[in-house]
């Protein structure tokens, strides 16, 4: 006789995205280095073919837009390629959850991240100097002037884009990547942390970069999910994305 499924045993069968998930993804940390390689060898490339092609006639804003926007996106659709690939899909193997509780979360944390990363960047900048305190793209804007159009799909992009770009790839794909190794969830936080303030390739903001990671990391490690990390580096990066806005436009001075 066909047995009857109820109710109750069909929603125990199906997965809740609360619930730690069973890593049976097949990538690991060498899939890191790949979607790192791609994110570099894109950039380098685009540098390289600007300056081949047309270097009078392309502006530094738009060298700052493809050279910024454009690698960081392809490290994002090969990361997400990866999860397809070799695992069970982005919102299962990265944790991608964006509820209530998520934004509510990652809104604590980037509020408590954005006052310790302010109080930290101004210590940095006494330390290093106004000079060296500019971020990268900071720096190529400060040498041109940008359309307002551009300088505000810049804006947009610093401000909500490149956050789940960067969450997808480090505290989603790399985070996976170290916890398939068993490592404990403090362990795998602090790595990541870590190799994301390394990885940004700007060695006298690695100690501000690690302070700017640690709120962030905390929405991922104590949600367990990584929309409320995406929400907490959203916050994090409005200031800085309004400052770049400001100086590219020339409302502010560099």
């Amino acid at each position: 006789m066909k047995r009857v499924t109820t109710e109750r045993e069909a929603t125990e069968a199906t997965p809740d995205l609360d619930e730690p998930p069973v890593r049976t993804h097949r990538w690991g940390f060498g899939a890191f280095l790949v979607v790192y390689a791609v994110f570099v060898l894109s950039a380098v490339l685009i540098a390289a073919l600007v300056g081949t092609v047309a270097p009078d006639a392309v502006s530094s804003g738009t060298v700052v837009m493809l050279g910024t926007m454009l690698p960081t996106v392809l490290a994002t659709l090969t990361a997400l390629l990866v999860t397809k690939v070799r695992g069970n899909g982005p919102k299962r193997d990265l944790r991608w959850s964006f509820t209530r509780s998520d934004v509510r979360a990652g809104f604590r944390f980037g509020v408590l991240g954005l006052v310790c990363t302010t109080a930290a960047a101004v210590l940095w900048t006494n330390f290093v100097g106004e000079e060296n305190a500019s971020s990268a793209v900071g720096r190529l804007v400060e040498n041109d002037r940008m359309p307002l159009a551009a300088a505000i799909i810049m804006f947009l992009f610093v401000w909500l884009v490149a956050p789940v770009c960067e969450e997808i790839i480090y505290r989603g794909l790399l985070w996976g990547a170290l916890e398939r190794l068993k490592w404990g969830r403090w362990a795998v936080f602090t790595l990541t942390t870590v190799i994301f303030a390394i990885s940004h390739l700007e060695p006298l903001r690695t100690s501000l970069l690690l302070v700017i990671g640690i709120p962030i990391g905390l929405a991922r490690l104590f949600t367990g999910r990584l929309g409320a990390s995406v929400v907490a580096h959203q916050i994090n990066n409005f200031l800085p994305a309004l400052a770049v806005l400001l100086v590219a436009v020339g409302a502010m001075p560099a």
